[in-house]
């Protein structure tokens, strides 16, 4: 399947990047070491779906679920400790000041994160996020594009300034399943890293 460049609209950025995350989802959740083919035909079956209009991103429903059951936790490295609240997508890069963005995060992460891009951040540590953190970035990110009605603009045409994110980190490279750095939730161990 054809990774997007700068001349696809960002719905086509976002098809390829949520339909991978779900690929990595379901095969993570399996326990999966690598890839196999019903994983590639979700990732398939999302990116067509979304592209069509058939499919949508799902609603931040279990998305609160899951940060209720690690309400104890951050959602960056797991730590257990010293716990305050942090804008997933910045406040100051104009992610919204809802209960939707505000996640669960340690002191340490919460102040070297600081305005970042929560992707390009994680990066920085040679970390990859935990894929149900990813997920509601991505949800977020995806709301904030079709509220701005930019999800059909090519993605050389948008403006760096005109998104809460930054649209290069839709540009991730995905670790292996073998790699075992993709998990669902960062554990307590992926805060020394």
């Amino acid at each position: 399947m054809k990774k997007p460049d700068d001349q696809s609209t960002l719905r086509e950025h976002f098809a390829h990047v949520y339909g991978t995350l779900a690929m990595a989802h379901a095969a993570v959740r399996d326990g999966s070491t690598r890839y196999r083919r019903i994983h590639f035909i979700i990732r398939a079956r999302f990116i067509k779906g979304y592209l069509s209009g058939a499919m949508k991103m799902r609603p931040l429903y279990e998305d609160e679920r899951t940060k209720i059951a690690h309400a104890a936790t951050c959602c960056y490295c797991g730590r257990k400790a010293k716990l305050s609240l942090d804008h997933l997508i910045p406040r100051l890069r104009g992610g919204p000041d809802a209960a939707d963005n505000i996640v669960y995060a340690c002191r340490s992460c919460n102040s070297s994160k600081q305005d970042k891009d929560m992707l390009l951040w994680h990066m920085s540590k040679d970390r990859f996020p935990a894929v149900l953190v990813l997920r509601r970035y991505l949800k977020l990110a995806g709301r904030s594009v079709e509220d701005a009605n930019l999800m059909d603009t090519r993605w050389i045409d948008v403006p760096d300034d005109r998104l809460p994110f930054d649209k290069s980190a839709l540009l991730i490279e995905w670790p292996t399943l073998e790699s075992q750095r993709l998990r669902l939730w960062p554990d307590p161990t992926d805060a020394g890293t």
